[in-house]
């Protein structure tokens, strides 16, 4: 068994004893920036940055573990009249309540292509259609757009965040991923509150939590959030996945960040899943479902495009692994 293992005084997230001790490819086919989501029913659902016409696409399993099938419409059918209909990356669903499923996305601006911005759309049904709403939920052109949102409702507060990317390398001055070149743009993570009861209404402002440093090359993306220890097990604090450097080279990874609250200050932890582990090339967009245990998802090279993988993970005393 291949095992990463880095310091972190947290307590422990139990673990199942029969799933794989390596990264499981689940679906064979091009499926970027996974996000798993479990309904109310106990099944499972997989959405991904759009491949060929469909905006965003879907799959199901009974499992996390699989098998996934994947689903032959599109989860959303405009991404709302501020967007095109192309390049919609990096979707998450939250079961906000019984009737009630919100998809945050990351939409490309149809006024000025080079940029992208956060889109909600909402649906009744988990598989959708989803209707996007008609403006967006962030949108700072001025640092560059957003992108890569992801939903967190933390059990032991209450309350409801959105996390997502600040594109800084959109208007980077070339080079590695677009920012490669001085004055280097920063791409802050930042944290969003939301109304619980709705998922898309802001309480209060944005924070900016965590930042590239020279470490992660040109940027920080792909924020997901996760708990350790709520209210239900005792104790805890906030762990993030993240990915660093260029999503399209052998630097990308699943990187990790840890806090005692939400809106930090954040410390990062270093690489848990990088090129050449496993035999992966670069992985990232990795993402840890409400609910599911020692279990994340994330993409990786394949020949199929980029592939949704899934591996376990423990948090367990003094240390995080997975494999």
């Amino acid at each position: 068994m291949h095992l990463l293992v880095i310091l972190l005084l947290l307590p422990t997230l139990s673990l199942s004893s029969h799933l794989p001790s390596r990264p499981t490819l689940l679906l064979e086919h091009d499926f970027p920036d996974p996000s798993i989501t479990r309904d109310l029913t106990g099944t499972f659902h997989a959405f991904a940055t759009a491949s060929g016409p469909i905006n965003i696409q879907g799959a199901v399993s009974l499992s996390p573990h699989g098998p996934w099938t994947r689903l032959s419409h599109d989860i959303l059918p405009s991404p709302g009249p501020w967007a095109s209909s192309a390049n919609t990356w990096a979707p998450d669903v939250r079961v906000i309540s019984p009737g009630r499923y919100v998809l945050y996305y990351s939409g490309q601006v149809a006024a000025n292509t080079s940029f992208h911005c956060i889109g909600v759309a909402t649906a009744s049904v988990i598989t959708g259609p989803y209707t996007a709403m008609d403006e967006p939920f962030a949108c700072p052109l001025e640092q560059g757009g957003a992108i890569d949102p992801s939903g967190f409702f933390d059990e032991r507060t209450g309350r409801r965040y959105v996390v997502y990317k600040v594109d800084g390398n959109a208007i980077g001055n070339g080079g590695y991923c677009n920012n490669g070149v001085e004055p280097v743009r920063q791409t802050p993570i930042v944290v969003q509150e939301v109304e619980v009861e709705d998922g898309v209404t802001k309480v209060g402002a944005p924070n900016e939590v965590l930042d590239r440093g020279q470490e992660d090359g040109p940027l920080v993306e792909a924020p997901s959030l996760f708990s350790v220890g709520t209210t239900r097990l005792g104790g805890g604090g906030y762990v993030m996945l993240y990915s660093n450097h260029c999503w399209d080279s052998a630097g990308y990874t699943v990187s990790w960040a840890t806090a005692g609250a939400i809106t930090g200050p954040w410390r990062k932890r270093g690489v848990l899943i990088g090129t050449g582990d496993w035999n992966l090339t670069a992985p990232g967009g990795a993402t840890v479902g409400e609910g599911m245990d020692g279990w994340m998802v994330f993409h990786a090279d394949c020949v199929f495009g980029r592939c949704m993988f899934g591996v376990r993970f423990v948090v367990d005393g003094g240390a995080m692994s997975v494999g």
